[in-house]
């Protein structure tokens, strides 16, 4: 598999707005046929990679089936799966039947999720992280499958923010996916990592040049985050401080983890997370209104580069 430099992260079940060749109705949640009017509207665009989340909508491995049957060079990853949404027999097997037809063109990205959600939502009993990511990968690895398997084993990425989680990617995966983090977090992730393993770094980009209304859009899209310990707790060893997490949200936090501005700005911060060591960066396109800002993508687009 050869991952390019540039991808789009989105929730596909969100509302995805129109390209301009998309005669699709609507702007609520997206159905099939639009994601994949979306994704080969993505590919025909030269982004090397889809990522897409596991959330509480489409299952995402089925999700993934739908769009690498629908596309040619497209590579879909999950960014990511929960190891709390199913067992590791299972995920083996998705991995495998997903590469197998596609001709190896699916990256398996796994993440611990967060406790609130285990729990509260799942109904499953949150452990320590580090050392339950370690046993599912234990279990991916141990599982059987019978049906004709893929010319390579698949890709598995794991969803890491700090340096024990950071060190089980290099250690017992293929590298990382980072998420909510800056440039100088992507070096200090490369570090850990050395060289070698994939480290795919996800980007919230806005394309806004006022301040305030570009900071405005960041809060709307970071507000759930800001809920979350394990993006605090990442925060906090990056160097920002509860104040930060304040009322909203501060502006230093705002322009630190998402990139705002003009194409050159948006394009600089992309610019940063290579320059500091990134393989890939997938980029969340983020409009008002939770919808995805189409301008970006046709704007970032590697055919226009």
């Amino acid at each position: 598999m050869k991952l390019g430099k540039l991808g789009i992260w989105v929730a596909l079940d969100g509302p995805i707005g129109h390209f301009e060749n998309d005669d699709s109705a609507g702007l609520g949640r997206a159905t099939a046929p639009r994601i994949v009017n979306f994704v080969r509207r993505a590919e025909t665009l030269g982004y090397s990679a889809i990522w897409m989340p596991d959330g509480f909508g489409r299952d995402s491995f089925i999700a993934s089936a739908l769009l690498l049957a629908n596309t040619q060079n497209m590579i879909v990853a999950t960014g990511i799966s929960s190891i709390y949404s199913r067992d590791p027999v299972a995920s083996a097997a998705a991995g495998s039947a997903l590469n197998e037809l596609s001709g190896g063109r699916f990256i398996m990205g796994l993440g611990v999720s967060h406790r609130k959600v285990v729990e509260g939502i799942r109904g499953h009993d949150y452990t320590k992280p580090v050392a339950a990511m370690r046993g599912y990968l234990e279990g991916i690895a141990g599982a059987p499958y019978y049906a004709a398997s893929p010319a390579e084993k698949t890709p598995i990425v794991l969803a890491a923010l700090r340096g024990k989680m950071l060190e089980l990617s290099r250690d017992q995966a293929d590298g990382a996916h980072t998420f909510n983090v800056t440039p100088q977090h992507t070096a200090q992730a490369r570090e850990i990592l050395g060289p070698g393993k994939l480290l795919c770094v996800e980007q919230k980009l806005i394309l806004e040049t006022d301040p305030a209304k570009a900071r405005a859009i960041a809060r709307a899209e970071l507000e759930l985050y800001l809920g979350l310990d394990n993006y605090l707790n990442s925060w906090r060893a990056m160097g920002f401080s509860d104040a930060d997490f304040a009322n909203g949200g501060s502006d230093h936090l705002m322009d630190s983890i998402i990139a705002w501005g003009d194409e050159s700005a948006l394009r600089k911060r992309i610019q940063e997370h290579f320059d500091a060591g990134a393989d890939h960066v997938c980029f969340k396109p983020v409009g008002p209104d939770n919808h995805t800002d189409m301008r970006i993508i046709e704007m970032l687009a590697p055919t226009a580069s």
